[in-house]
């Protein structure tokens, strides 16, 4: 869905996108259009079974006249015929159906809480699909080391900075790009800005403060199109998504580490100061810069699941004692 098709939509669900999601929750633009096109195909579907115009395609489906009368009708019996016709209809798997559940549970919430349009909300006992949680993929300590050994060229002392600070300080690809000069603090730390321009501070290493040092020294000054940004493309403006993706990419690829991505250098990042630093949950998620615990958590059953290869790799794990001995 893009933003233009967002004034298609309703009053109600307009509102709810742009002056609740986007202003006062502050979540990202990507994020409340996957809200927007989670409840429009939500309101599609309602409005076609409402009319029995089952021959009629979903995307054809106008929801303009879709007002709180209509809503007030809503059932919890409605919602999860909608997941079911999304399982068996739209063939979406459990991680796409439940985030459909959340955009509907957060919609009402805000109609009933917030907006005192409902008396009773349908979706207050709306249950999600269960979703297995997949370990991230992360590089190990000596995938990480081979990765910045491969650095080199004209841009290597920006492009070093970059894979360091990813692999030490857990940033993500928009609060890396979203650096400015400013950025750096006297006291060797950096400020961060995260999901819901939320500020964070993260202290530098020895090695992300070293690398800084060495890029600042070759850091273009002539010329810039962006004075404020730290990292400088080659065109003399602030580094883009796509750069550093591409960057990062082939790096890996030099490495022989193909099959990970820049977000997996995150993971890593998390991964490593898990293990190696005996670094509490709670403070990793400031770290990260996590909303809930539970996204942090999942670093611990990372170190638990490697725990168990480790130990089960033991020559001796197949070995038993024979059934004579033990008479």
């Amino acid at each position: 869905m893009k933003k233009q098709d967002i004034k298609l939509l309703p009053p109600l669900l307009q509102k709810f996108l742009l002056e609740y999601l986007i202003a006062i929750k502050g979540k990202s633009e990507l994020t409340m259009l996957e809200y927007a096109s989670d409840l429009r195909t939500f309101f599609r579907y309602l409005v076609r079974e409402k009319k029995h115009a089952d021959s009629t395609p979903l995307n054809e489906i106008d929801i303009s006249g879709v007002d709180i009368e209509f809503i007030k009708a809503v059932t919890i019996s409605n919602i999860y015929a909608f997941l079911v016709y999304c399982q068996t209809e739209l063939k979406n798997n459990a991680k796409t159906r439940a985030r459909k559940s959340s955009a509907i549970r957060v919609f009402f919430k805000y109609l009933t809480n917030n907006q005192k349009l409902l008396n009773n909300n349908p979706a207050v006992d709306l249950e999600s699909p269960n979703v297995k949680k997949a370990l991230p993929k992360h590089l190990t300590l000596e995938e990480s080391i081979k990765l910045q050994d491969s650095v080199e060229g004209k841009f290597s002392e920006r492009d070093y900075c970059i894979i360091t600070l990813f692999l030490n300080c857990g940033l993500r690809l928009s609060e890396l790009v979203g650096l400015d000069l400013n950025s750096i603090r006297s006291d060797g730390s950096i400020t961060i800005l995260g999901k819901g321009n939320k500020e964070r501070i993260v202290y530098l290493n020895e090695a992300c403060a070293d690398a800084l040092d060495r890029y600042l020294k070759t850091r273009p000054a002539d010329g810039l199109k962006d004075r404020k940004a730290l990292f400088i493309s080659q065109e003399k403006n602030r580094i883009s998504k796509r750069t550093v993706e591409y960057i990062v990419n082939k790096y890996l690829k030099k490495a022989g580490l193909d099959g990970y991505s820049v977000h997996k250098l995150r993971h890593t990042a998390a991964t490593l100061m898990y293990q190696y630093g005996n670094v509490d949950v709670l403070l990793l998620k400031e770290i990260l810069g996590h909303e809930s615990l539970a996204t942090t958590q999942i670093y611990t059953h990372v170190a638990n699941e490697q725990v168990k290869s480790a130990i089960e790799s033991n020559p001796l794990a197949s070995v038993k004692r024979s059934e004579n001995k033990s008479e």
